[in-house]
């Protein structure tokens, strides 16, 4: 009779452990909560607390319970009744547990002679008396084959899960070539699947931040060996810490051409890495690492792009026949964009003094008395290396340096140094080496069109270059001046004349009358403007042109140069001075005003040389006398 009973608990146990798993609705701690439930209905127990033995966290934890509050008494331990029983082949129950004497009877749940959890059951001793062995036995094995059941089931839908999480992010992944983007990716995964785990992103390339994820260097130099086995080798790598109770797992983010970096994930409280998480966490970090070869390809694909443009539009600008000083400004707004630099200079250097001159163009530091200290040490070094410059940090070698990034690189045309290229930033280490050899493609291919620019001008300042004064000729003069009557509201003319100069020749040589004429010639140019012009008019004779000023000015200046040149010449002469000015809205063209200076510099003349004479529509005035 019993026997029958048994048998009929046995079946109702099968029937309601079945109708559990048919119904499909149910959470698996749903499902879990149901079965301890109908099992302590069906043996009539007072509670239930159903154990899961999880191994890398070496412990029991406490899965289900019938109890209104969780007894988390066994937490973190293995009770040896268990294990010996498990370990002995013994009943598959335990009635009355010396080491769990707070349980009645503990249904132990095993596989393979290995322990994987436990029912631990509170009851009467009249209720389990009357349970036979066989019964027991029986029931734990019913219990054994459900719980495995659920666990199996749980774990098939946690890996679909995981799985399509994987799918999501693969297809996130082929969707982004931005890297920030794949690294966040990699990194909500992980916490999405294991909230409770720690990680850490160890690139082997320079980063700024990764808007806030946990992104570590990977260094040569680390401490952390682990973490720089796991990138060398591109295999898994575990580090087991007893003390801290963590396990780490190091995987590399590997692609197709190599690894670039490591995801760091931390277990908490387990000594033993979970087995079951490696395999996905290794097939999520090598999906990462083709993302982040894909995206850093691509990154490399753009940039080799912008560089080819750079080097086009550039090379376009060279062949153009834009002046130098446009070229330059061109050149340096370009490496100041592509290249994030802050300071961009060209500066030429004489061939045998330590003198250099500054390519018009160049950003306004290089023009700054500060600029000299760079130039000086930098263009020392290049003069003795002929090599070019690429310093992440300059700060030991310049004090109270504020540019710390600095690349230079030497303008070599037929083996001559002709200048270099100085390109500088305020942080240190802000250049990258790509850029550097970049730097040092373009200038080498722009050195030439330099030089070719800097001889045209040249020549055509030779042109309109009177040799011996080094002022403009007459041609050029009268050019701009049919330009200023054009464009400008006035303008005043100067004609200027050496008093007595055939007796200097006669006195001294023609090579003293010339040296006089020079003397001259530098004093108009100490004493004029950039935008005035200083000629040789002819002769003895030299001339200036202001334009846009007005008479006055043309008066002051003339006075000045009277005085300059009594006082500043060797052998010592004076000059006269013819002064004219015109005004829109008369009618005046170049002659006329040429005319009028001359007729006021022939009364000048005529009326006691070394003064200045102004000629006003047929009116002399006399502005200086002879001293």
């Amino acid at each position: 009779m019993e026997e029958m009973l048994e048998r009929k608990t046995i079946l109702e146990l099968k029937s309601r452990f079945f109708d559990l798993i048919s119904t499909g609705r149910l959470s698996f701690s749903e499902v879990l909560l149901q079965m301890v439930t109908v099992l302590k209905e069906l043996l009539r127990a007072d509670e239930i607390d159903l154990y899961r033995c999880e191994e890398w966290k070496q412990g029991m934890f406490l899965e289900a319970t019938t109890r209104e509050e969780a007894n988390e008494g066994l937490a973190g331990t293995f009770p040896e009744c268990l294990v010996s029983n498990v370990t002995a082949g013994s009943q598959a129950f335990i009635k009355y547990p010396e080491t769990l004497n707070q349980y009645d009877l503990l249904l132990v749940v095993a596989a393979n002679e290995k322990l994987k959890g436990m029912f631990a059951i509170e009851m009467s001793k009249t209720s389990l008396e009357r349970f036979s062995d066989r019964f027991l036995n029986e029931l734990t094995a019913e219990c054994t084959v459900f719980t495995e059941k659920i666990h199996s089931l749980a774990e098939t839908m946690e890996e679909e899960k995981r799985y399509k999480q994987l799918f999501r992010v693969t297809k996130k992944f082929h969707s982004t070539m931005d890297m920030d983007a794949v690294l966040g990716e990699i990194i909500s995964t992980l916490k999405e699947v294991y909230p409770t785990f720690t990680y850490y992103l160890m690139l082997s390339h320079d980063h700024k931040g990764y808007g806030g994820l946990p992104v570590k260097d990977l260094e040569y130099d680390s401490e952390n060996q682990t973490a720089m086995q796991s990138y060398v080798s591109g295999q898994i790598q575990f580090e087991d810490l007893v003390v801290d109770k963590n396990s780490i797992m190091y995987a590399p983010l590997k692609g197709r051409q190599g690894v670039y970096g490591v995801l760091q994930v931390i277990a908490p409280n387990s000594l033993v890495f979970p087995q079951n998480e490696v395999e996905f966490i290794k097939l999520l970090a090598n999906t990462a690492g083709s993302a982040l070869e894909n995206a850093k390809l691509y990154e490399q694909s753009r940039k080799l792009i912008a560089d080819l443009q750079l080097i086009n539009e550039t090379s376009h600008q060279l062949n153009t026949s834009l002046r130098l000083t446009d070229t330059m400004k061109f050149i340096c707004s370009q490496i100041i964009k592509s290249f994030n630099a802050r300071e961009v200079g060209f500066i030429m250097l004489a061939e045998e003094s330590g003198d250099y001159t500054v390519l018009h163009g160049s950003t306004s530091f290089f023009f700054s008395n500060e600029a000299s200290n760079y130039i000086l040490k930098i263009a020392r070094q290049i003069r003795q290396d002929m090599e070019p410059l690429f310093i992440g940090d300059i700060d030991s070698d310049f004090e109270d340096g504020y540019f710390r990034s600095v690349m230079c690189v030497p303008m070599v045309q037929s083996g001559e140094l002709k200048g270099i290229a100085l390109v500088m930033h305020e942080e240190p280490y802000h250049f990258a080496f790509d850029t550097f050899k970049l730097l040092q493609s373009l200038i080498h291919h722009s050195t030439l069109a330099f030089t070719n620019s800097m001889l045209r001008e040249e020549l055509e300042k030779m042109v309109v270059t009177d040799h011996l004064t080094k002022l403009y000729s007459r041609g050029y003069l009268d050019d701009k001046m049919n330009l200023s009557m054009l464009e400008d509201a006035q303008g005043t003319f100067i004609l200027i004349d050496i008093d007595n100069f055939k007796s200097v020749n006669d006195q001294y040589g023609h090579q003293v009358g010339d040296e006089v004429l020079i003397q001259l010639a530098r004093q108009i140019a100490k004493n004029i403007r950039g935008t005035d012009i200083g000629a040789r008019w002819g002769g003895e004779e030299l001339a200036i042109y202001l334009p846009g000023a007005p008479l006055e000015i043309g008066v002051m200046i003339a006075k000045r140069l009277v005085d300059k040149v009594e006082q500043h010449t060797n052998p010592n002469v004076t000059i006269s001075c013819g002064v004219s000015t015109w005004i829109r809205g008369q009618e005046d063209t170049t002659k006329t005003v040429f005319k009028r200076a001359d007729q006021a510099l022939y009364k000048a003349k005529g009326s006691g040389k070394n003064k200045v004479v102004v000629q006003n529509e047929n009116q002399f005035d006399f502005t200086s006398t002879q001293k």
